[in-house]
């Protein structure tokens, strides 16, 4: 399709996202069988990423964590106690939970 402006055409182009699909004409159509496997697989892709964040974010817990602890008189001495306990424990529970999903998939 060409659009006309001032006498030239110019060709309607438009660009499509990364994103979508394109639906191969000679494949036959999904099932239900093969949609609720793919679906499965996606569902497990991306619990994979969210535990990845998760472990992410339990060591960047546990440095804040560090450095509060390591914070002197600045910080309430209960809240210094807790944040080094925490910088503790949370790189363990981290490895714990690394763990688990290695041996899941």
């Amino acid at each position: 399709m060409t659009k006309k402006t001032g006498g030239e055409a110019k060709p309607d182009l438009r660009l499509v996202g990364v994103e979508s699909a394109v639906y191969d004409l000679m494949r036959a159509p999904e099932t239900t069988a093969e949609r609720v496997k793919r679906l499965q697989l996606e569902a497990h892709a991306l619990a994979l990423e969210e535990i990845e964040q998760l472990e992410r974010l339990l060591m960047q817990a546990a440095e804040k964590a560090r450095e509060i602890a390591a914070g002197g008189d600045a910080y309430p001495v209960g809240a210094r106690e807790i944040a080094a306990r925490l910088a503790a424990d949370l790189p363990t529970k981290a490895e714990t939970i690394r763990t688990i999903v290695g041996r899941v998939g």
